[in-house]
């Protein structure tokens, strides 16, 4: 640990942002059409600069009630997402804006899907007089955290599957599981975006994929065929996530609420058409 003008690092090597005592992104003013747009899946990512990603994520803190009912003092709140902006790696997949991305699905899913007046009127009596800091505090977020992690895909999905015919939102164990899988759902639901949207995040992944894999190879490290430039395109590399992923994901946490499937459909058959091109053109 280090410490350099009063300011605290934990280490040297990988200096934190200081503690700011005002948060310096400016607050723009959201339009009704951007604040109806932001509920949806549909929302265009790439239109916003960061300045405005960051005021569009305090506002749907606001919206779900989750700085009144967490008494969450507002310049904290902002102080905490600068703090998360700042720390972002510049990587061309796993960023800011694919934070921002993920977040934005989560906002919109919790309306389309009702999410939050079924854990309002049916745990709000339970947790009344519980302390958040009780049943927020790290280790729930760890373990969503850790739900993102694609080794433990069939298992997290299997357990859902099990509990989605009965789903009780008053059983605490169905709650975390169907969270962990929302989040999951949120982390790689790009595809359910309109294409212009969606496509150029794979670009992005496969860029990130391939400069990983190039230094794998100079480093005469193994390679994951799935991120090797010289045997994905992007064509085969979605048919097969949209189709024994994406869809089979989705299609079980619609149960609760179909909304966000047909996308991944029409997602899948305009790649199949692509490799279908791109194997009539390698004849």
């Amino acid at each position: 640990m280090a410490v350099e003008d009063g300011i605290t690092y934990l280490d040297e090597s990988r200096k934190l942002t200081p503690r700011r005592d005002v948060a310096s992104y400016p607050k723009y003013h959201l339009s009704p059409e951007t604040v109806e747009a932001l509920r949806k899946p549909v929302f265009d990512v790439w239109q916003w600069e960061h300045n405005e990603m960051l005021s569009c994520l305090e506002h749907m803190y606001h919206d779900l009630g989750l700085v009144k009912d967490f008494n969450i003092n507002p310049i904290t709140l902002k102080r905490w997402l600068l703090c998360i902006h700042d720390n972002y790696r510049n990587n061309p997949f796993h960023n800011f804006r694919h934070c921002f991305c993920v977040t934005q699905m989560m906002y919109s899913m919790i309306y389309l899907c009702s999410l939050q007046i079924n854990a309002r009127t049916e745990l709000a009596v339970r947790y009344n007089d519980i302390s958040p800091l009780e049943n927020h505090h790290c280790a729930g977020t760890i373990t969503l955290i850790l739900a993102t992690d694609m080794a433990r895909h069939g298992e997290i999905l299997d357990s859902f599957r099990q509990k989605v015919d009965s789903f009780d939102f008053t059983n605490e164990e169905h709650v975390t599981c169907l969270k962990m899988v929302l989040i999951k759902c949120c982390d790689i639901s790009n595809e359910v975006r309109p294409m212009e949207v969606a496509e150029p995040w794979v670009d992005c992944l496969l860029e990130e994929y391939f400069m990983q894999s190039d230094r794998e190879k100079s480093e005469g490290l193994p390679v994951a065929p799935f991120m090797d430039r010289e045997k994905v395109t992007k064509p085969t590399a979605q048919i097969g996530f949209i189709k024994f992923v994406l869809i089979p994901m989705f299609e079980t946490v619609m149960k609760l609420e179909e909304v966000m499937v047909q996308p991944l459909r029409e997602s899948r058959d305009r790649y199949e058409e692509l490799k279908q091109i791109d194997d009539a053109m390698n004849e």
